[in-house]
């Protein structure tokens, strides 16, 4: 696609974008990409991100799994805490930044609805009760048994990780009240065990918001059909959608898409809104 081509893209979503009055920010795997994160997409990209589990034959769905914790929590533990320490060194992009710019001039913001557990658009300045992770937060703890339903905040765990081997080299984290093995308040593959409360009080949050905004739009980003939790929310819905997806970008009702990744679409949009004096 030229480059005349996309900037007609993004006039166009930012047409929808300034009819609206509140923005759903909708986003998979695919945003944190150009942040420098691995998205996971595929065996092979999986493993080029963590050699040791290639060299063991241990697929995504295998290592994010329950049952890993109560086989191998060492091994489980040095996959989640490297993602853990990987998330919180990383900067989010300033597509972010776009997106929060956006949500200021309208007149009911925005509110995020990720399937991604990596807190970044926390990181990014976000406020906290207009984000749903509908998967769960890695920056969040809990019992391997449930422990009366208790979820934790994983400010205090600290995993040290040797990284050719991927195993934890640090302590495992224990419950506070059990002294159980902790894992990560993420819903994983095969999940009966997962806490989903503080998910579901974020949900009942973006509920309330929708209720209250009458044009909003919805600029989907990075989500997949492998996983589509975030591509079903927002095709439900009813409202303009804006899918911004550089191999998977068709919609199947009105909106736009955009056959880019995140950031450089986000620059499209930002640009042509600045053209229209969205900002002034």
């Amino acid at each position: 696609m030229s480059k005349i081509e996309h900037t007609a893209l993004h006039t166009e979503a930012a047409d929808l974008i300034a009819a609206a009055d509140g923005l759903i920010i909708a986003v998979g795997a695919g945003m944190g990409v150009d942040s420098g994160l691995p998205d996971f997409r595929g065996s092979s990209g999986f493993w080029r991100a963590y050699p040791a589990l290639a060299e063991a034959h241990l697929a995504f769905e295998e290592i994010a799994n329950p049952a890993t914790f109560r086989r191998d929590p060492v091994l489980a533990w040095g996959f989640y805490g490297h993602r853990l320490n990987l998330y919180r060194n990383t900067q989010p992009h300033h597509g972010f930044t776009i997106l929060r710019e956006i949500a200021g001039h309208l007149p009911k913001g925005a509110f995020v609805f990720t399937s991604n557990v990596d807190g970044q658009f926390q990181q990014a300045g976000y406020d906290e009760d207009r984000v749903c992770e509908v998967h769960g937060s890695i920056h969040h703890l809990q019992c391997v048994d449930g422990c009366d339903g208790a979820i934790s905040p994983a400010d205090d765990f600290r995993p040290e990780v040797d990284d050719s081997t991927c195993r934890l080299l640090s302590p495992l984290p224990r419950c506070s009240r059990c002294n159980n093995l902790m894992r990560p308040n993420i819903l994983m593959f095969g999940d009966g065990d997962w806490l989903g409360q503080r998910s579901n009080a974020q949900r009942r949050r973006l509920e309330a918001w929708l209720q209250s905004v009458r044009n909003p739009v919805i600029v989907e980003i990075g989500a997949g059909n492998h996983v589509p939790t975030v591509r079903w929310f927002s095709e439900t819905l009813g409202e303009p959608l804006v899918r911004i997806n550089p191999t998977e970008p068709e919609i199947p009702g009105r909106g736009v898409s955009i056959p880019q990744g995140g950031l450089a679409a986000l620059n499209g949009i930002h640009a042509a809104l600045t053209a229209r004096h969205f900002f002034a």
